[in-house]
């Protein structure tokens, strides 16, 4: 597909950030280039670059086994690779970090968690952060903190989870309700002191019967203390049924902007450069129709400029609202 001058230009100047971007879903080729940095090659880097993504967090839920020893190998695995390869990447831990990886051309990662089993007590919020962790999903399914959107039942944010919450709040760790079930996420919206993120989901008002989805209630008491919602490119989170395209996708920003204003939606992609179907996720049909994932962002930018959004508020959904955010959330 040929892009206007406008998208590109668009692209090249905003500081992107996917807050629930796959650098790659293929784990097996993840865990070498950890294990071995030298195995990412110069046009692994390139096929990022031209991505027009700036900044990835790149999050996987551990829900089975030992989740903290599961939590502590990702993160140690990241920071291996992001330390041996300083040309290439740069692990995002302050605001100025957020600036810095567009001004010098590397690829920023957010180090995150799909699931905050980890914190065994509060105490380890505290060690997490010192690792490089600046967020954390509360559940991915049920666990001590909380209710996860599969859950059967919704029994709410637990006494332990608002201290989790309160301690994330303390060191500057960003609270992620995507997975959270409705009681717990509105539960920690109001309990959080900054603003919470749903970083990968979209409109229940859409796709009515994806409880992944979120409210419209839930997406503007989280607007109302600064938080971002982040769309998916999933196609079952786009549309319930029939053709799902970049079109669609659009419907929840749309949505979201009419809801709550154009400061308050940004893009968590939930997905990599290739998509799901050619993986592991091939028995379903994951992905959008019509649509290059290693090319989202330009045709997300072309499709917004469809819509007469302005540039300035194009840069926002692009990453400037999650920028603003997160700056806030890690201020302390």
């Amino acid at each position: 597909m040929a892009y206007s001058a406008l998208t590109i230009e668009l692209v090249r100047a905003a500081t992107v950030i996917d807050m629930l971007g796959l650098v790659t879903l293929n784990f097996r080729k993840l865990w070498a280039w950890q294990a071995d940095p030298s195995r990412f090659l110069p046009a692994d880097f390139q096929k990022l670059k031209d991505s027009g993504i700036t900044i990835f967090h790149p999050a996987t839920g551990y829900t089975d086994g030992d989740v903290y020893q599961s939590s502590l190998r990702d993160i140690a695995g990241w920071n291996s690779l992001i330390a041996a390869r300083p040309d290439n990447f740069l692990r995002i831990d302050r605001p100025i970090d957020l600036e810095s990886a567009k001004q010098l051309g590397k690829i920023g990662i957010v180090i995150g968690q799909q699931n905050s089993t980890h914190f065994r007590s509060v105490e380890d919020v505290d060690y997490f952060y010192s690792l490089g962790q600046r967020i954390s999903q509360l559940t991915y399914k049920h666990n001590r903190i909380g209710g996860g959107s599969s859950d059967a039942s919704d029994s709410g944010l637990s006494e332990y989870g608002v201290q989790i919450l309160d301690r994330m709040n303390t060191v500057g760790m960003a609270v992620d309700v995507s997975h959270c079930s409705d009681r717990t996420t509105l539960d920690a919206i109001e309990a959080s002191r900054k603003p919470a993120l749903i970083t990968h989901s979209n409109c229940r008002a859409l796709v009515p019967n994806s409880a992944r989805c979120k409210t419209d209630d839930a997406i503007e008491r989280a607007a109302r203390k600064g938080g971002v919602i982040g769309v998916t490119m999933v196609r079952y989170f786009v549309r319930p049924g029939g053709r799902a395209t970049i079109e669609n996708v659009l419907d929840h920003i749309d949505h979201v902007v009419r809801l709550v204003g154009v400061e308050h939606v940004g893009l968590g992609s939930d997905v990599d450069l290739a998509g799901r179907d050619g993986g592991v996720h091939a028995k379903r049909k994951n992905d959008l129709d019509g649509i290059d994932y290693s090319k989202k962002i330009y045709d997300l930018t072309e499709g917004l400029l469809r819509r007469k959004y302005s540039s300035r508020d194009i840069q926002l959904i692009l990453g400037g609202n999650f920028q603003r955010a997160l700056s806030a959330i890690w201020t302390v």
